[in-house]
């Protein structure tokens, strides 16, 4: 038993070794094609500059290339102007550490090359300032995200949206976890996979939150883990329902979330101000940190919202939420009406 037991133990290391010398395989492959594909990109340009080359030579290179490289994939003339645009974009191509960057025209190497070349396509079409570039960058390698799931953050401007909820944390936090703790909250959530009225309950919002639980995740961020919804604390002999309760594993805290379906108004920060005094009294454990309490609005005035979290202990956002967008007015003249619709029903 014990040999069973030790040789298990020796073939786990075995194949933790083989596992992370296959992904730094992985990198270091992609590190080097990334580092051609700007070279070439880079020559490209600095030719171009100097000789006053067109577009068209760019048609000529890839066939040329190929005629010398037959096995080489990647040289298309459409790819090789990607090659173009990645050297143009990040002009200098360094090794320093990502905290320190401080210049956009300035790349990290590292981080640079633990991206695929299809996810710097992605940002190249769709990025065109480069702090928001950077910003993808950070959080594509931090969080591991697929190209698709970079495309939907794109598209779902987490960039403007992210760390822009109305908060007292730097009031009620340390600086660390106050930091972090407005870099994981939003404003406003988009929770476009919703199929509300435009006039809904808050029972409503919640059933459909929690019956999109994977999307209303995706939304949230990385990081959070769900714990209840209607969460019942029994406080003085009555009971109370928390709307949603999360906890969150990077800030090491419960999260607790209420909804409500119209304008924010102050008594609203109160009550979770309560809530939050009665997580941290019964659930929080030793070692977890304050627990903080994000209220989700269909609308709030920001000074009224600042106001209401002044002089409040407890650490609380103010968010709002939006449903899906709303139609073009260039575009409702062209859409069938309900009658038009039962006409050809009949």
């Amino acid at each position: 038993m014990e040999n069973e037991k030790n040789y298990l133990s020796f073939l786990g290391k075995l194949k933790n070794d083989i596992e992370q010398a296959r992904l730094k395989a992985v990198l270091t492959v992609n590190e080097q094609l990334l580092e051609l594909y700007w070279k070439i990109g880079n020559n490209i340009l600095i030719q171009q500059n100097a000789e006053g080359w067109g577009t068209k030579i760019i048609d000529k290179l890839s066939a040329d290339l190929k005629s010398s490289f037959p096995d080489m994939s990647g040289i298309s003339p459409r790819n090789l102007k990607y090659m173009r645009a990645f050297a143009d974009a990040y002009p200098e191509f360094v090794q320093v550490p990502l905290a320190q960057i401080k210049n956009s025209d300035a790349i990290v190497q590292v981080p640079l090359a633990q991206l695929p070349w299809y996810h710097h396509i992605t940002l190249l079409d769709k990025v065109k300032n480069k702090e928001e570039r950077i910003f993808y960058i950070k959080q594509a390698v931090q969080f591991g995200w697929s190209r698709n799931l970079l495309v939907n953050q794109i598209e779902n401007d987490l960039y403007s949206r992210k760390g822009k909820a109305v908060t007292n944390f730097s009031a009620t936090l340390p600086p660390i976890q106050s930091d972090l703790a407005k870099e994981i909250f939003k404003d406003p959530y988009k929770f476009d996979f919703l199929n509300l009225a435009e006039n809904h309950f808050e029972r409503e919002l919640e059933d459909g939150l929690v019956g999109h639980m994977t999307k209303f995740l995706l939304e949230l961020g990385n990081g959070f883990s769900y714990v209840g919804r209607q969460y019942p604390l029994q406080i003085g002999g009555e009971d109370y329902y928390i709307d949603l309760l999360f906890y969150h594993l990077r800030l090491r805290c419960f999260v607790v979330i209420e909804l409500k379906a119209g304008k924010f108004i102050p008594e609203y920060a109160g009550k979770l101000n309560f809530y939050l005094n009665a997580v941290d009294g019964m659930l929080k454990h030793q070692h977890d940190q304050p627990t903080i309490g994000i209220l989700i609005c269909k609308e709030k005035n920001k000074i009224v919202a600042e106001y209401a979290l002044k002089g409040l202990e407890k650490p609380i956002g103010i968010s709002e939420y939006h449903l899906t967008k709303a139609i073009p007015t260039d575009l409702k003249d062209s859409l069938p009406s309900i009658a038009d619709i039962e006409k050809n029903l009949l």
